[in-house]
């Protein structure tokens, strides 16, 4: 029996922890890589050689989240009714092209063009894979898968600040956007031959780990759909104030994701004044501190069924660390441990905060939900590099990480003030009813 899985269904096979999460885990990876690689790339020559300034860095690293918005709800959607192997295989395909030709340009301009095409391009990924994996676990089980596959942002940071300082120490800049760019085409071999969509397509899956998810998801859907949540539009859905607030806590928590991975390497430059190579290398602990929490706090949310509270908790240790890191700048390595702080809850409160939705909506409308989610909360992705990118040109570093700590903090509070309906084990809990909104 596999223990990730921690099922008290005694005798239920649990191939799907091996033959499911490995592969969407990798991909995550690669599409996160190719996302943060400009973090080491600038401070790394590219800035220099390029004439980039620091407002210029931000947008740069921000205008990935306006593209990111295109595919965001087709991509849901696709995964729901279609098939979401075959979108992140596309992906896969579009991802090397454009990191290979990020490695070829030649101005800031050329840049900022492929930056948007590669949000573009990655746009679909979360909700597909979030809803891909609600195909595959069910609620109970949900919030560790979702923690696992969310993983990718520390394990990608792990192998991605020690292999970039590396390559642009040995090589260049541009010589890291092609190598990691080529990566993706092996990636999309093992995609295309391991996974499946839907346990009903899989050959691989005994017959009792089938029915077991057949039967236990359909009833998950029998006892939350009503007739009306059913049928109702999306617009209908984006009716209903919770949705809005689990917009805004996702746009408040990206912001101080992204204005902190995107900037990380350059304040390590300039807190510790070392090289980019040993700078790759100080920015490991961070994400090493990331996965050492994320399977504690989906585990706890899990068993106790609050996800308000494992949402918020994180996301104040956050700000905390966030706020440390600039107060005691005066002394390195303390400030070095704040930043560390900040890398060990940079994503505890995911794994839980994507579980929410399916309590809310029916499985035809969760991809959607998903989507619109991802897609207005990540423009916290562009406001949180662009913001710090500005403070820092017109006041300083200091000034930027404040801005990241108070949206941080700003998202815990949205996080205490969801309803009850949103933990797994609220009494009576119900489904969003879009045509009664909330009072």
């Amino acid at each position: 029996m596999n223990t990730l899985s921690g099922s008290t269904h005694a005798g239920i096979p649990h191939q799907r922890w091996l033959r499911i999460i490995p592969p969407i885990l990798i991909a995550c990876i690669i599409s996160y890589m190719d996302r943060v690689n400009i973090a080491f790339a600038m401070p790394g020559g590219m800035d220099e050689e390029l004439g980039i300034s620091a407002t210029m860095a931000g947008l740069a690293g921000g205008i990935f989240f306006i593209g990111y918005l295109f595919l965001q709800v087709p991509g849901g959607k696709i995964a729901v009714h279609g098939s979401g192997k075959k979108f992140i295989g596309w992906s896969l395909v579009a991802w090397a092209v454009i990191s290979v030709l990020t490695g070829l340009i030649t101005n800031q301009y050329q840049l900022l063009v492929l930056r948007f095409l590669l949000g573009v391009a990655e746009g679909g990924m979360l909700p597909v894979v979030l809803t891909m994996i609600s195909n595959w676990f069910p609620d109970a089980e949900r919030g560790r898968a979702n923690a696992i596959v969310i993983m990718f942002v520390p394990i990608a940071g792990i192998i991605t600040a020690p292999l970039s300082g590396w390559i642009i120490t040995v090589l260049d800049w541009r010589w890291l956007f092609i190598i990691e760019g080529l990566l993706s085409v092996v990636v999309l071999v093992l995609w295309a031959y391991t996974v499946y969509d839907r346990p009903q397509e899989a050959r691989w899956i005994s017959e009792a780990e089938k029915n077991y998810l057949v039967e236990t998801l359909a009833a998950e859907q029998q006892a939350i759909v009503g007739k009306e949540v059913k049928h109702a539009s999306l617009s209908a859905v984006l009716s209903d104030k919770t949705m809005w607030q689990l917009i805004a806590l996702n746009f408040f928590y990206q912001t101080g994701i992204y204005g902190y991975t995107l900037w990380l390497p350059t304040i390590l430059k300039e807190l510790t004044h070392t090289s980019i190579g040993q700078v790759g290398m100080l920015a490991v602990l961070p994400y090493v501190g990331a996965i050492a929490g994320m399977f504690l706090f989906s585990s706890l949310s899990d068993r106790t069924g609050k996800r308000k509270l494992f949402v918020s908790l994180p996301l104040i240790g956050f700000a905390l660390c966030m706020f440390l890191s600039v107060t005691l700048k005066a002394h390195i390595w303390l400030s070095y441990a704040a930043l560390v702080g900040c890398g060990v809850f940079l994503q505890y409160a995911a794994g839980v905060f994507w579980t929410i939705p399916a309590r809310l909506f029916s499985a035809e409308m969760a991809g959607g939900a998903r989507g619109v989610i991802n897609a207005l909360g990540n423009l916290g992705g562009f406001c949180g590099p662009y913001a710090v990118g500005v403070l820092i040109t017109l006041y300083s570093k200091d000034a930027g990480v404040y801005c990241l700590a108070i949206s941080l903090a700003l998202a815990a509070l949205m996080a205490l003030l969801l309803p009850a309906k949103c933990d797994a084990r609220a009494e009576n809990p119900r489904p969003i009813n879009p045509r009664k909104r909330e009072a």
